[in-house]
């Protein structure tokens, strides 16, 4: 199986510098030209042509892999999946449930809420715009989440989305058949050995708990696509998180 890589160096709507060194020959970076507008159509226009990627990926037996600055670029990335007729099992990676909407959200920050838009919840602008359909809530497992809003936290509870809040719980989970899509925010990396992310924090699994969950998953001959959400290249100064986040990404890939 071929490997696709896609850059996609924004965060949110802005351009993000740092990330263009990881580009490789083989690589398709996603840089549009942005039209004018609000931040919710000009996030639709930067996902549009990730979706066609994922989808051509794919449609020709490959598999996609998407480095972006922030998790809403996974909406894109079901978009994709969907176009190609894949309906998946996502395990979401985070050290956050990105599952607040307008209503709990104490921030109003957009990048905290992806996961609940990638079910139906909340926000469905940038969805609608990129033809992104909500998935089944139950089809969703959160790995970690081990910093949630109160709101936030209360609709993970109350909702159909499998909390493991262990990592190492993956190493026997009873996965669904068929094709899975992991997305890697590198927050959910303990801090201490990962420092340079935007909202860092404490605790959470070390690097040799992800390698195995990592290589587990990629031995089940499962994942149809990979995601990552990368640490903020101006706060690595010594290089530690791109060194351990991209040896973490390669043990997803077959």
């Amino acid at each position: 199986m071929k490997v696709n890589f896609i850059l996609t160096s924004f965060f949110l709507d802005q351009p993000m510098q740092g990330l263009e060194s990881l580009v490789e020959a083989d690589w398709e970076v996603n840089e549009p030209q942005l039209p004018s507008g609000n931040t919710q159509q000009r996030m639709g226009a930067l996902y549009r042509p990730l979706a066609d990627f994922i989808s051509n990926s794919v449609g020709n037996g490959d598999l996609p892999v998407s480095v972006a600055g922030d998790c809403c670029s996974s909406l894109g990335i079901l978009a994709g999946l969907q176009s190609a007729g894949v309906d998946p099992t996502l395990i979401w990676f985070d050290a956050h449930g990105d599952f607040n909407t307008w209503d709990t959200t104490p921030s109003g920050f957009l990048g905290g809420m992806p996961l609940a838009m990638l079910v139906g919840r909340g926000e469905q602008t940038i969805m609608e715009l990129v033809g992104t359909k909500p998935m089944l809530e139950e089809k969703v497992i959160l790995s970690d989440g081990r910093d949630l809003d109160p709101g936030e936290r209360e609709a993970v509870a109350s909702s159909k989305i499998h909390h493991l809040k262990d990592t190492a719980d993956l190493l026997d989970y009873d996965l669904s058949p068929g094709p899975i899509w992991v997305h890697f925010d590198t927050d959910v990396i303990d801090a201490g050995e990962a420092p340079a992310m935007n909202y860092p924090v404490k605790g959470g699994p070390g690097v040799n708990d992800l390698q195995q969950v990592f290589t587990s998953l990629a031995h089940s001959g499962q994942i149809a696509a990979v995601s990552m959400s990368s640490w903020n290249p101006e706060m690595d100064h010594d290089g530690r998180s791109r060194a351990v986040s991209m040896m973490l990404l390669g043990n997803l890939i077959p």
